[in-house]
């Protein structure tokens, strides 16, 4: 199962230049570039854990190349993921999202079947990896 999230999702992975492009693009845009990675990619699980603070004040895609670089280094198994934000209008805005990493392996989800009252069906997705404590998920 290939996990689809963000921007750039339904395509294939995006090649380090490819990915130094998409951030040179923040930068000439004044966007914000963080970091983030986590080891439960649930859809609705939005809050990941950054690796660092958000790169205000940078204009070369040189650091976060290399910050890129070192959270790859410490999280080799899970995903990560690059965001462009605009704090132009006083708020931070996700202009730009995409997985810069996925795991060797992507475990996949299963789904929940309940049903309801007047024959409604509900579902719920959960990752097969959450059966598993956190930090050796993958």
């Amino acid at each position: 199962m290939r996990l689809t999230q963000g921007t750039f999702s339904y395509l294939p992975d995006l090649t380090e230049a490819e990915i130094r492009g998409q951030v040179e693009y923040c930068l000439r845009n004044g966007w914000a570039v963080s970091i983030e990675f986590t080891d439960d990619p649930h859809p609705r699980n939005v809050y990941w854990e950054m690796w660092g603070l958000p790169m205000f004040d940078l204009k070369d895609a040189a650091g976060v190349m290399h910050e890129l670089a070192e959270c790859r280094k410490a999280r080799p198994n899970d995903y990560i993921r690059i965001s462009g934000y605009n704090r132009e209008q006083g708020y931070q805005s996700t202009m730009l999202s995409f997985l810069a990493q996925r795991p060797p392996e992507e475990p996949g989800f299963f789904l929940d079947r309940m049903e309801a009252a007047d024959r409604q069906i509900r579902y719920t997705i959960r990752p097969y990896a959450a059966q598993k404590p956190p930090g050796r998920r993958y």
